[in-house]
């Protein structure tokens, strides 16, 4: 499983999934990418997961056809204290989550 880290979410959040393959899209060199283009190349890649904070990205892309699970953080912001307790929910997401599926996660 490879996960990418969208540029909306701080990156050292990358910290609270340090047993997994995760990326930023930083990292890959995708700053600025539009989410359909960043779809394509995470497929691509090979990323299975996207995690974010987009709460409008299920009804801006075909998340089906793009065949990525993607993970919606929803917090009060994006601020890494208020997403860090979202994650342990997200690593036991990690374990049944599947392409083409959303799942939002919040407090």
């Amino acid at each position: 499983m490879r996960i990418l880290l969208d540029e909306c979410a701080p990156r050292p959040l990358k910290r609270e999934l340090v047993d997994y393959n995760i990326r930023t899209v930083v990292e890959m060199g995708w700053s600025g990418k539009k989410n359909g283009e960043l779809l394509r190349l995470m497929s691509e890649e090979g990323f299975t997961v996207l995690l974010t904070t987009d709460q409008n990205l299920r009804y801006q892309q075909n998340l089906q056809q793009a065949g990525v699970a993607v993970i919606v953080l929803v917090a009060s912001s994006n601020r890494l204290p208020d997403l860090v307790p979202l994650m342990p929910n997200v690593r036991n997401l990690l374990n049944t989550i599947t392409p083409g599926e959303v799942v939002e996660i919040g407090q």
